[in-house]
C-alpha cells in the first residue's frame, strides 16, 4: 500500500527555516521532519512512498539520492583508488520512494490527482510532509477499512500553545488554565483514501 506525502508547500510560516530548503526538510533531532514520517509508516510495515514534490523539491531528491552519505560514516580514496567509497556501519532503509514533481502553486486536491498513476492498490495513505503525531498506522488502516467509507482523517483536540486566565466582572485573576484543551477536533493529517 502506498504513503503519499505532501511535500510541495512554500512553509511561509516557519520562514527563517525554509527561505533555503523546504518545509520537510527542516530537521529534528538530527533527521529531517520527513525522514521521521517515513521512518513511522515504515516502523508498521508501509514501505513504498510518493512525495509530491513542489517548493525546492530538487532538494528533497538530493537528500535521498545521497541518503547513504548522510545517514553513514564513510571514507573516500583520493588518491591511487581515485573515487573509491567504503562505507562503515552500512544503514540504508528499505523504502522505495517515487518522486513526483507536482508543481510549487498546485494545491492539495491537484497534487494528488496528479500523482495518482502512481497509485495502484484499492486504498492509500495521504498525510502532508510538515506533521508529525504518534500515530498507530496499523489501527488507523484498520479503522478505516472497518467502515467501509471512501476515507478517513485523523482528528485531534489541540492545547492552546498559552494558559486561559479568567477574570471576574471587576477584573480580578480567578482561575488560570495551563494549556487546556479545545472541545472541538482539528484535522491531524493523515488519512486512508480509497482509490477510487
Amino acid at each position: 500500500m502506498k504513503v503519499v506525502i505532501l511535500c510541495g508547500g512554500k512553509g511561509t510560516r516557519m520562514r527563517e527555516e525554509t527561505e533555503y530548503k523546504p518545509k520537510p526538510l527542516v530537521e529534528i533531532g538530527g533527521m529531517p521532519i520527513l525522514w521521521h514520517i517515513i521512518k513511522n509508516y515504515s516502523y508498521y510495515g508501509f514501505n513504498d512512498f510518493v512525495l509530491c514534490l513542489g517548493y525546492k523539491g530538487n532538494m528533497i531528491k538530493d537528500y535521498f539520492m545521497n541518503f547513504e552519505w548522510f545517514a553513514n560514516d564513510f571514507t573516500l580514496h583520493m588518491g591511487e583508488g581515485k573515487g573509491e567509497v567504503t562505507t562503515h556501519a552500512h544503514a540504508m532503509e528499505n523504502w522505495n520512494i517515487t518522486f513526483a514533481g507536482t508543481g510549487e502553486d498546485t494545491d492539495t486536491g491537484g497534487r494528488v490527482k496528479k500523482i495518482e498513476k502512481y497509485i495502484d492498490d484499492d486504498s492509500f495513505f495521504l498525510t502532508y510532509g510538515d506533521g508529525l503525531a504518534d500515530i498507530n498506522i496499523s489501527n488507523l488502516l484498520s479503522y478505516h477499512r472497518s467502515k467501509n467509507k471512501i476515507g478517513t482523517v485523523t482528528g485531534t483536540r489541540p492545547q492552546f500553545r498559552f494558559g486561559v486566565l479568567e477574570v471576574d466582572e471587576s477584573g480580578i485573576a480567578t482561575r488560570f488554565a495551563e494549556k487546556p484543551s479545545t472541545d472541538g477536533l482539528i484535522n491531524g493529517g493523515f488519512y486512508v483514501l480509497n482509490n477510487k
